[in-house]
């Protein structure tokens, strides 16, 4: 995981940021895009999370989310986001002395019905399923479970700050009969404000209230992000602490960075 970290702040430093006037204003409308879940962007982040001294174990965490968002035109004025979270997952001493587990998680699936245009108010907004898959390759890497419920997302945009939520709760609705049965809730609010030549900064929290054991945790993120040309592949780098808190099994401190790649819809 050292190597990871280190390849990481390796591509910031490596990266040539000179832009010329046309490149520099693609890249800030490209960074705004980026701060709405719901926008007219086909876009897959590659989100690295470091996670240190877990539980009793002192264990450590890797968790690499691919998250591809693809957004499909139904209407004239209805758009649907269709999301995936997949995450490939590397740790050790996680549940206690429980040994080291390398494997696929739980991938998690959203659609997003959103309109093309803002509110009246301004307001960008979008609804519909979540569903939790049961893809882990070992039990200590995910639920056994598949998962239903809602998710939603509502945001505003204005000037240079963006400022909304995205929420959903999963029950689980079949799987292991043996494994614990899900009722869990996910909110997180976030607030960017963006920067000329494609920088951007956020803040947002990523909670998780578990329902069926009255435990919660979650992680406060500040992170700072860049758009920039990799060769010709428009991409959006970023990097930042990754703050837990609360009373599940929760690190001390982590790292969260990695590379979103962008492909502008017409």
């Amino acid at each position: 995981m050292k190597n990871l970290t280190i390849a990481l702040v390796l591509l910031f430093s490596s990266i040539s940021f000179s832009q010329d006037n046309d490149a520099a204003a693609t890249a800030d409308a490209l960074a705004k895009k980026l701060q709405n879940p719901v926008a007219n962007l086909i876009s897959v982040p590659l989100q690295n999370n470091f996670d240190f001294r877990i539980g009793e174990a002192n264990g450590d965490r890797y968790t690499l989310n691919i998250q591809p968002v693809v957004p499909i035109s139904i209407s004239e004025k209805w758009n649907l986001i269709g999301r995936a979270i997949i995450p490939v997952i590397s740790q050790n001493d996680v549940f206690g002395f429980s040994g080291a587990q390398t494997g696929l998680g739980d991938i998690v699936l959203s659609g997003f019905f959103s309109p093309k245009t803002p509110t009246a108010g301004g307001f960008i907004w979008g609804a519909g399923p979540a569903i939790l898959a049961p893809t882990a390759t070992d039990d200590f890497l995910g639920t056994g479970k598949l998962g239903l419920g809602p998710t939603a997302v509502v945001l505003k945009q204005a000037g240079s700050f963006t400022y909304g939520a995205l929420a959903n709760h999963i029950w689980s609705v079949a799987g292991n009969s043996e494994r614990n049965d899900l009722s869990l809730t996910f909110i997180q609010p976030f607030i960017a404000k963006n920067f000329t030549g494609g920088y951007a900064l956020t803040l947002n929290t990523e909670f998780t209230q578990n329902w069926d054991f009255d435990t919660s945790s979650g992680f406060l993120h500040l992170i700072g992000s860049k758009v920039v040309t990799v060769g010709k592949q428009m991409s959006q780098i970023f990097i930042g602490p990754r703050v837990p808190y609360g009373n599940g099994n929760t690190a001390e401190w982590g790292i969260r960075g990695g590379i979103t790649l962008l492909f502008p819809t017409k």
